[in-house]
């Protein structure tokens, strides 16, 4: 058979010849996570505004739930009647408080996942109490419905729950923010997106001429470390900064153009690039521009705004992409960048800028791989998931120097 592509997710025991690492297996953990990491963590899935009486499937970590909302409070179901697997999705609610198969009318109740009536078999079922399905932990903060689950089913119900609290980042509790955001279904896995977007040399190239960055120049290369920072993260810090190169043999590059002039042309990493920056964005202290923690989630630090992306998984070929645009705005201010954010932010960079990192993961195919001095920070970012807890969020230790990409074996 012709023109099929190879599932470059799945388990990498073939191992094919040439230069490059074959496989993942310096990170077993992570080489593993094709359906996300072990463990459970809270992911956001869907804007709470779409959650309504009407019960909705969600595939996440290769599992189906169901999500509802009922008497004003969401509630989550693992999205199978244990009868004969058909999806309590596709129910109805004939109770308060509860979702009842559309098959026989099995009726389960919304907060434990307890039997609470068969239908067809009366109300004297002695069934009813005997059976439960698993309950997922649900909750609601920043707009969005976030569930705390993982891949695996076993882990259901084990240890404590964290406060979804936990799992957003502290800049974003307490303050007055406006947001923008977007939510879609893409391929690749979630590994690739979140290797994307934490990406030290794909910025400077792959975006160069994006309609976002049309007036700014990007940086030819530069060099990184990866540092340790608070709260779970680590943060990409620049230590050298080349806005052109000349090239042995070829000639000079140079991301400089002539429409892309003036002082604030130039693309410095972080908030203290420029003298412009949200006084609140400034007084957080933020140590370098580009930031990630687990379970996949990545924080942008701009001078007026930050982005974040949540890379959560579906199945071993697709993610759920989140992105959240926030500035610290309230009032008729919180109302302008709204009307921004729709006409102009959500379709050059939630739009066509994002749409250049899709287009790479889709398209993306490895391992074999061969690193380079810049996937200093991948390797950091493989190194934390490789340490990741089995429940909650964690703080690893994960640091490199820009000069150590990893533990790439001798000849790739």
């Amino acid at each position: 058979m012709t023109g099929v592509k190879p599932d470059r997710r799945q388990a990498t025991g073939g191992r094919r010849q040439g230069p490059a690492r074959q496989d993942w297996s310096t990170w077993p953990v992570y080489e593993a996570a094709v359906h996300g990491l072990p463990g459970r963590y809270w992911y956001p899935v869907m804007w709470s505004v779409q959650l309504r009486s009407k019960p909705i499937a969600i595939e996440i970590a290769n599992r189906r739930i169901m999500v509802i909302r009922d008497g004003g409070e969401a509630h989550a179901l693992d999205d199978r009647c244990p009868h004969r697997g058909v999806p309590l999705s596709l129910g109805s609610q004939e109770f308060p408080g509860t979702i009842s198969c559309p098959y026989h009318g099995w009726t389960f109740d919304l907060r434990s996942g307890c039997l609470r009536a068969v239908i067809t078999d009366g109300p004297d079922s002695p069934l009813v109490g005997k059976v439960t399905i698993a309950s997922i932990p649900v909750a609601e903060r920043l707009g969005l419905v976030w569930v705390f689950i993982g891949p695996d089913p076993a882990d259901d119900g084990q240890g404590e729950v964290p406060p979804v609290e936990t799992a957003i980042p502290s800049e974003l509790l307490d303050a007055d923010i406006a947001l923008g955001g977007n939510i879609e279904m893409r391929s690749g896995g979630w590994r690739f997106g979140a290797e994307n977007g934490f990406d030290e040399g794909h910025a400077k190239y792959l975006h160069r001429d994006s309609l976002w960055r049309m007036l700014k120049v990007m940086p030819t290369w530069t060099k990184t470390v990866v540092v340790d920072d608070t709260e779970g993260w680590i943060t990409r810090v620049q230590t050298e900064v080349h806005w052109a190169a000349d090239f042995p043999g070829l000639g000079r590059w140079s991301g400089e153009r002539l429409w892309k002039i003036g002082s604030g042309a130039k693309m410095l990493e972080g908030p203290k690039a420029s003298g412009r920056t949200d006084p609140h964005i400034a007084a957080l202290g933020f140590r370098g521009q580009q930031s990630i923690r687990l379970p996949g989630l990545l924080r942008i630090v701009h001078r007026r705004f930050i982005h974040y992306e949540w890379y959560v998984p579906v199945d071993a070929e697709r993610y759920r992409y989140v992105q959240l645009l926030v500035e610290y705005k309230s009032g008729v201010s919180a109302l302008l960048f709204k009307l921004r954010y729709l006409l102009l932010i959500r379709w050059l960079f939630h739009g066509q800028f994002s749409a250049q990192d899709k287009w790479m993961v889709d398209v993306m195919d490895a391992p074999p791989e061969r690193l380079y001095r810049p996937d200093v920070s991948i390797t950091a970012w493989r190194r934390i998931c490789e340490g990741a807890p089995r429940a909650g969020q964690a703080i690893v230790s994960a640091a490199t120097s820009a000069d150590d990409p990893g533990p790439v074996p001798s000849g790739s």
